[in-house]
């Protein structure tokens, strides 16, 4: 971690004998602000040039950078279900879909009911639980957040293009779009321009109307996934041609003239974090909150610089994300951590500011961070594991990054086993395999031994029999 000295001085005088790092007597409020495939490079605050991100810059200034934070994979389906149960997908049988890489409409499975989430650990503290946005991890009603500890939803079960006018819809056949509220489908293709402000408004009220009790708000937003959309009120700097094709897309959506859109998609995302912050400071709930904002996986339209890769990749820029902690009194100002952690950290972390516990009659991967972003610890994680679909692909230990040789029935022949140092080579460049035999069997000692582990110690996704696509309520 890189500490501002002056403005640690300043933070201890302030606080006095409370400190940064010690928890609050008052459980802290918790708000989780979640983008969808949004690069390592799209906020400017991690250096992005082609974003203008100045409500989550000042987040970032008012907090702490986390530069080595992970998603439990490098997409959609996979991440949520390691986010909300903090453990890697493959031990719960969600590292892939039913057919498809990620679950679909009407799709036969989902995150098991069983499974204990973020929200079921703080509901059962007394948090009252709300969640704006997109969820897919299952869209038959057994499958709902409702039924995995949200009091509230409004949302999407899944990615909002798998829809009528998805560019392979002859080959999917998907249903109308549904926007549920609660486990009631109350609009079917909703304006998808509307997304960010209406899923921001539904999060603003939900803070008015928990002010006076701790409250978990989920944010979880469903772009910059494609196709791109904004609200009216954010298209002024959209040149007028690019206006003029999208006036004409009728029944089909352009999803590559929308990517041009890119840049308007994130400043409504920035401007979403600016309301969030601004409804906790006028209520006087900054400093009984924890935010953090992060993102799915790595991008598709947007950027990952320097790292290598993108969304669905497992070299860095796909499951290695930007993240932003702020909660001040408690979590350092302007401060960069780059220590090791996961999104699977977020559930035990959440759990002991809430003054209870993550659950112990199962395995979970995640760990406790909260020391490791208030008193300089080092990462719990002696390796973490990153996986593509069902297969181990990558481990990391430190600075070392292992590529691991791809199973023989792997199509992509081509590839051979890597070791990187990513202290000085971010962006995987320079295979030092060769170099360091020592390093490559450790990591993949590490590698063996949790396969070993989560052959072992595993539990099922859940199926329903003849599911149903979503319809509106009657």
């Amino acid at each position: 971690m890189h500490f501002n000295p002056v403005f640690a001085l300043i933070v201890s005088l302030c606080f006095g004998a409370t400190g940064v790092g010690a928890v609050s007597p008052d459980r802290p409020n918790i708000v989780l602000i979640f983008t969808d495939d949004q690069g390592y490079a799209d906020l400017s605050c991690f250096g992005g040039t082609h974003v203008h991100t100045p409500r989550i810059d000042q987040m970032a200034a008012e907090g702490t950078r986390l530069t080595s934070f992970y998603m439990g994979a490098p997409l959609c389906t996979p991440s949520r279900a390691a986010l909300m149960t903090g453990c890697y997908p493959r031990r719960i049988d969600m590292a892939y879909g039913s057919d498809f890489a990620v679950l679909l409409a009407g799709d036969t499975k989902g995150l098991n009911p069983a499974e204990i989430t973020i929200a079921e650990v703080l509901k059962d503290a007394g948090y009252a639980t709300g969640m704006f946005g997109k969820w897919h991890l299952g869209d038959q009603p057994e499958f709902l957040p409702t039924r995995q500890g949200f009091d509230e939803f409004f949302g999407l079960p899944y990615s909002h293009d798998i829809h009528p006018q998805h560019p392979r819809q002859s080959h999917f056949g998907f249903p109308p779009l549904p926007l549920l509220e609660g486990e009631s489908v109350v609009e079917l293709d909703p304006n998808a321009d509307l997304f960010t402000k209406r899923f921001t408004d539904r999060a603003v009220r939900f803070i008015e109307n928990h002010k006076d009790e701790p409250f978990f708000l989920y944010v979880p937003h469903p772009l910059p996934h494609g196709p791109l959309h904004v609200s009216p009120s954010t298209m002024d700097e959209v040149p007028d041609a690019v206006k003029a094709k999208l006036a004409k897309e009728g029944d089909r959506v352009n999803y590559s003239l929308r990517r041009s859109l890119f840049r308007n998609v994130i400043n409504e995302i920035d401007w979403s974090v600016g309301q969030i912050l601004d409804t906790l400071k006028s209520n006087g709930l900054d400093e009984r909150t924890l935010v953090v904002f992060t993102t799915d996986n790595g991008p598709a339209t947007g950027k990952a610089d320097p790292l290598r890769g993108k969304k669905g990749s497992t070299f860095e820029g796909g499951p290695r994300v930007p993240a932003v902690v702020r909660w001040p009194g408690q979590i350092p100002a302007g401060v960069d951590n780059d220590e090791i952690m996961t999104a699977m950290d977020l559930l035990p972390t959440f759990a002991k500011l809430a003054g209870t516990n993550a659950p112990s009659d199962r395995i979970i991967d995640g760990k406790d961070i909260w020391p490791v972003l208030t008193q300089n610890a080092q990462s719990p994680h002696e390796a973490i594991f990153i996986y593509r679909d069902n297969e181990l692909r990558a481990v990391r230990s430190g600075k070392w990054k292992l590529h691991l040789a791809p199973p023989a029935n792997n199509a992509n022949k081509a590839a051979k086993p890597a070791l990187y140092d990513l202290d000085s080579d971010i962006g995987e460049k320079t295979n030092v395999f060769a170099e360091h035999p020592e390093i490559v069997a450790r990591l993949q000692t590490y590698a063996q031994a949790f396969q070993r582990d989560v052959s072992l110690h595993n539990r099922p996704a859940a199926f329903v029999d003849s599911p149903e696509p979503l319809r509106l309520a009657e």
